[in-house]
């Protein structure tokens, strides 16, 4: 097999991701049209959650579910890292931007991750007959709201009332340099009974896919779920509507959270506390994700606290393995994650080197080819004793076109005669095709790629060339490196060949910067190694090239 039919392999994989891609989008649940407002964190009374009991299993524990639209203030909170919105409406989180990342469309702004852009909430309460939740109005309580030059955390409280002289506040802690936001519960009994509970938190998403998505390319945005016991599982939005999410309801480890491309939100418990998971929908196209811990029994006059942390922030691979166990899955690597991991710690080498990502994919590009220079070799050399008995090949077809049988074994004796195996270039390749797509999803969903310049013109290498520059130069080293190739017998053949060039280049025209960057360093360096291969056998075998 030679380059050209390897272009028709890529080709072929290619079609299969973007049929797959149109099937999901086409079968995804559409949203639901209904007369009323959104429901989010900003929702007030409605009929109340049932209590649990005092003996209540976590499983029995009912979350509050969306009611009426209701206004209330909100409460602006600023770290080094965040700017976020808090509802007195719930005390819900209802918007988080990302101050170090920026907007897809817009430069100038933050990343908006949570609210704004479209349903996205975090947000937590106490389940109990009429324990505030995320539709009770919490109250603001005094204190800073920025995080000062000196200081390593921010705490923002809120308080509400219960039935029964039942009080309960909710504390944000946020910290310096990090993501991940503390949330404790802490509910005090002024009654005369024992009380018990559970608190509950969670993520409330819409299913419509984050602005600036490319329609290339499929990536995936939903509920995602970690246990040891499973592993990492992603929840899709349809199979939730369809009650065919799989997933473990109880555990004592884990997370549950809301992925989507670069960007994740997740509700991570503390360790070895027994929890529930569940993923649910709700209306308006919004859908529920989230994690319910049991409550200690709290005796009249005393006061108990449950408490998870959220991370709400970048897939940076640093952070999330320092967030939870498990979080730095949620970079999707595909099926080939175990080649893809080894890839991305290279390039990130390379990058402290260097401090250009753009020149960290040409050193590892380089450096893949020096590792696959014997088999690369093999291949060339195996096309280049096919480039010199094609002009016999093509003598034996024209001989016996009318006998097939006749023609297969004169092509065989031939291939014997000149000891060649029309195969040996197939394998080599083949080996290599797996590296080559894990370092796709690597290009493809590396978040140190977002808005990384090259140089010149090339200013984001996870976006598309602004002038095409790449994709062209793409496309012209795609057509030198098929005109050093073996020309097919076939005529057909041959024609398809010559034009599968120009029509493969085309997906280079709507692929990141960064991908089309690694390509072109990769056909170049092909390219003057099948030269240099070509020329060195054809000196040292004039005389049976003629024979």
């Amino acid at each position: 097999m030679d380059n050209q039919r390897l272009v028709l392999l890529m080709i072929f994989g290619f079609s299969i991701l973007m049929l797959w891609q149109a099937w999901e989008k086409e079968h995804r649940p559409a949203p639901t049209q209904a007369g009323s407002s959104v429901p989010g964190p900003s929702t007030t009374k409605a009929s109340p959650p049932s209590s649990p009991g005092a003996s209540a299993a976590p499983s029995t524990a009912v979350v509050p579910g969306v009611g009426a639209v209701a206004v209330g203030e909100v409460v602006r909170v600023q770290t080094d890292l965040l700017l976020v919105e808090i509802g007195t409406v719930g005390a819900s989180l209802q918007a988080v931007e990302l101050r170090k990342h920026k907007d897809a469309g817009d430069a100038t702004k933050n990343f908006v991750l949570l609210g704004r852009e479209h349903s996205y909430f975090a947000q937590s309460g106490v389940i109990g007959d009429g324990m505030p939740n995320h539709r009770s109005i919490w109250r603001a309580l005094p204190g800073e709201r920025v995080l000062s030059a000196g200081a390593d955390k921010l705490e923002v409280r809120f308080a509400a009332g219960g039935p029964n002289g039942v009080t309960a506040e909710k504390r944000y802690v946020f910290h310096r340099d990090s993501y991940v936001v503390d949330v404790i519960l802490e509910v005090t009994n002024r009654g005369n009974r024992a009380l018990s509970g559970h608190g509950y938190f969670q993520l409330v998403r819409d299913s419509k896919d984050p602005a600036g998505q490319s329609s290339m390319m499929y990536t995936y945005s939903g509920p995602v779920l970690y246990t040891t016991e499973t592993a990492f599982k992603k929840l899709g939005f349809e199979d939730i509507e369809k009650g065919k999410a799989d997933y473990p309801k109880h555990a004592d480890n884990g997370w549950v959270g809301m992925s989507q491309h670069y960007f994740v939100s997740a509700w991570l418990p503390p360790a070895k506390t027994p929890r529930e998971y569940y993923a649910k929908k709700l209306q308006d196209d919004l859908y529920s994700a989230g994690v319910i811990l049991a409550l200690p029994e709290i005796a009249p006059g005393t006061s108990a606290s449950v408490a998870s942390s959220v991370y709400i922030g970048p897939q940076e691979q640093r952070r999330l393995k320092a967030a939870a166990p498990g979080l730095e899955l949620v970079v999707d690597f595909g099926w080939l994650a175990i080649i893809a991991w080894p890839l991305l710690w290279v390039l990130e080498l390379f990058h402290t080197w260097t401090g250009n990502w753009g020149v960290a994919i040409i050193l590892l590009t380089v450096s893949i080819k020096a590792i696959f220079f014997p088999l690369s070799a093999a291949s060339y050399k195996s096309m280049a004793k096919m480039k010199l008995v094609t002009p016999r090949l093509s003598k034996i077809r024209e001989t016996y076109a009318n006998d097939r049988q006749k023609m297969n074994q004169a092509m065989m004796d031939l291939y014997k005669t000149e000891k060649i195996n029309p195969l040996g270039g197939c394998f080599p390749i083949l080996v290599q095709i797996p590296v080559f797509i894990a370092l796709y999803w690597v290009l493809s969903a590396a978040i140190e790629l977002r808005h990384a310049p090259f140089m010149l013109w090339i200013k984001d290498l996870s976006a598309l060339d602004p002038y095409y520059v790449l994709p062209v130069l793409m496309s012209i080293s795609m057509v030198i490196q098929s005109k050093m190739n073996p020309t097919p017998p076939d005529p057909v053949q041959a024609k398809v060949m010559a034009f599968m060039p120009y029509v493969f280049s085309v997906f280079f025209f709507f692929f990141p910067a960064g991908l089309v960057l690694y390509w072109i360093v990769n056909n170049v360096l092909s390219i003057l190694q099948q030269w240099q291969i070509q020329r060195m056998f054809t000196r040292d075998q004039p005389v049976r090239a003629k024979r």
